[in-house]
């Protein structure tokens, strides 16, 4: 509501104008009035009226003095002359001091009700024209601000909405919009850093090696041991350039993929940068993070703890670009967990490991995913064959095998059934801490093993039963064409995002894909039962457009409609789940 003010000196005007009008019911608040320009000047400071009307002659200070003041001070405010006095002295006066009206008394209700709506009108339209303005500053002044790092980064945390992203990527003129997502951060620091340190660390070691032999040249003793020193600096620096000649073969072969996707990349610190993956099926997506997953592998045999690469999960909306982010720092740090452990292990041997004593972290994964509990001691017995040869009494290298093994398993544990990553690892490691021999050993990895399918069970009896209620809400009302994932979410009562993973995990499938099958398995059943045309077979299976329907079934299967009722059902080469792939299309 605009708010009013009237100043006249005499009170039946005022008590007039203020009780004939139903000011509220018009779209006004009558805020006060003054007998004269003085003291309503003070009164106008106070209440901030978007209106003003005044009288010209009044004691102390005039209408037209008030209105210069006023006009001055509060350039918004609009003001209405009412006055007795028809000299066109007075009215040229009011023009020039910017009076929106001059109206000569006596003056009618209806009169000033419409001189009030032609005032707020004008307040609307200006209203209107400096929120427009307001709303081109800012979007130009964050348009300068807004860079293609921070608005990635900015997805990435979550801070944007997908519209709020999608508005911003296409004022960069950055393509966004995709069926598939992934995350995935680079680390690799140690391609700018390691030959660096390197060079002062093999000038220290010599350096020191100097200076030690220069101080015990007389004592044998003291030569043995730096002749000692100096074998174990020679294993360490054999070691050092493996890893260096590994991490240096990487390079290439991250430089030309970040060619590739640079346009969906940015970089997080100076050694770190986020990837933002995208593709048109999952498929192809998996494919692209397939070069990660190399060049991971790669990383982690170069026993270097600072490389790494996290890979986040595959979703299919750009708000859950926040999940697959966070995903991939879960992952990196595992991969960097493990990586530690493993250099803490050379560190301890102070010498060359042989790689066979490494326990085969995939094939104990694979058993994990493939085998039965029957089978987990003698799988167990065959898999400990060469840790069993270890001291555990004086060497901690059994310890560091179980413990990058374990790290393994609840890295896939976490992922796929969200387990309580910290809890478990404590506990798991409390666990290692007591192992004595290689009989408690193969007792522990029996019970990780075992701990691993107890968490499997629990996430598939966890999400079952939500799973067949998804199925059976799909079943019920694919025939509507509001049923999505976000109205699935919202009858189950979780998040779309997290639904997505679930329904995709627990049925190898995702919701559209599911969803289309259902409906286009109605029509197929409609279209060989019921002499229905195409475009109402479209709707009763909730699809409002005839001809989307129509490509979809014939990519589906193969055929148009009118060739499928023809033909009388699918071919013998496309019956069963030939068509699957199709459905994701929906």
């Amino acid at each position: 509501m605009k708010k009013v003010m009237l100043v006249d000196d005499e009170i039946l005007v005022r008590e007039t104008i203020q009780e004939c009008i139903q000011w509220e019911k018009e779209g006004f608040l009558f805020v006060g009035d003054a007998p004269d320009g003085e003291i309503a000047l003070q009164l106008i400071e106070q209440l901030q009226p978007d209106i003003l009307i005044t009288d010209i002659m009044m004691p102390f200070m005039d209408g037209l003095e008030l209105s210069g003041i006023v006009r001055k001070r509060m350039p918004h405010v609009k003001i209405v002359i009412l006055s007795g006095h028809g000299e066109f002295e007075y009215a040229r006066t009011a023009l020039q001091l910017g009076v929106e009206e001059y109206c000569l008394k006596p003056v009618s209700a209806a009169s000033i009700l419409q001189l009030l709506h032609r005032v707020g009108s004008k307040i609307d339209a200006e209203r209107l024209q400096q929120e427009q303005a307001r709303k081109l500053l800012q979007s130009e002044t964050e348009k300068k601000t807004m860079t293609k790092e921070k608005l990635l980064g900015e997805l990435c945390c979550g801070f944007l909405t997908a519209s709020e992203a999608i508005r911003w990527s296409s004022s960069l003129s950055l393509d966004l919009i995709a069926p598939y997502y992934a995350v995935v951060i680079s680390d690799d620091r140690d391609l700018m850093q390691n030959e660096t340190a390197r060079t002062l660390e093999r000038d220290t070691s010599q350096h020191s090696a100097s200076m030690t032999l220069e101080r015990d040249t007389s004592q044998h003793s003291a030569s043995m041991t730096l002749e000692r020193d100096v074998s174990l600096h020679s294993d360490s620096m054999t070691l050092e350039r493996d890893a260096s000649r590994s991490l240096q073969e990487m390079r290439p072969a991250l430089s030309t993929f970040r060619s590739t996707v640079e346009g969906l990349s940015y970089k997080r610190s100076r050694s770190e940068t986020v990837w933002i993956v995208t593709g048109e099926s999952r498929a192809q997506l998996d494919e692209t993070l397939e070069h990660f997953h190399k060049q991971r592998k790669q990383a982690n045999n170069t026993g270097n703890k600072a490389a790494a690469i996290g890979i986040g999960s595959i979703y299919d909306r750009l708000q859950s670009i926040h999940l697959s982010y966070l995903e991939a720092e879960e992952d990196m740090h595992g991969q960097r967990l493990s990586r530690q452990n493993r250099l803490d292990m050379n560190t301890s041997a102070q010498a060359l490991l042989d790689p066979a004593l490494f326990l085969e972290r995939s094939r104990f994964m694979d058993f994990l995913r493939l085998g039965q509990p029957a089978e987990v001691e003698a799988f167990i017995t065959t898999y400990m064959a060469e840790i069993n040869r270890q001291n555990w009494d004086s060497s901690p290298l059994g310890y560091y095998l179980l413990n990058d093994l374990t790290v393994e398993v609840l890295h896939v544990s976490q992922q796929s059934f969200r387990i309580s990553y910290k809890e478990a690892l404590i506990s798991l490691q409390s666990e290692i801490s007591t192992i004595r021999t290689s009989d408690e050993a193969s007792a522990y990895l029996v019970r990780l093993a075992k701990k691993y399918w107890s968490w499997r069970t629990e996430g598939a009896d966890r999400y079952s039963e939500l799973i067949d209620k998804v199925k059976a809400y799909i079943e019920e009302h694919y025939d509507k064409d509001y049923i999505s994932l976000q109205s699935a979410s919202d009858y189950v009562q979780l998040s779309p995002s997290h639904l997505s993973k679930v329904f995709s995990q627990g049925t190898g499938q995702t919701f559209i894909e599911h969803l289309t099958q259902t409906r286009m398995k109605r029509a197929m059943e409609l279209l060989l039962t019921t002499p229905a045309k195409s475009y109402e077979v479209a709707f009763l299976v909730g699809y409002n457009d005839a001809h989307y329907f129509s490509n979809l079934f014939k990519r589906v299967t193969g055929m148009t409609t009118k060739q499928f009722r023809k033909n009388g059902g699918l071919t013998l080469e496309t019956k069963g789940d030939g068509y699957a792939p199709a459905f994701k299309h929906g």
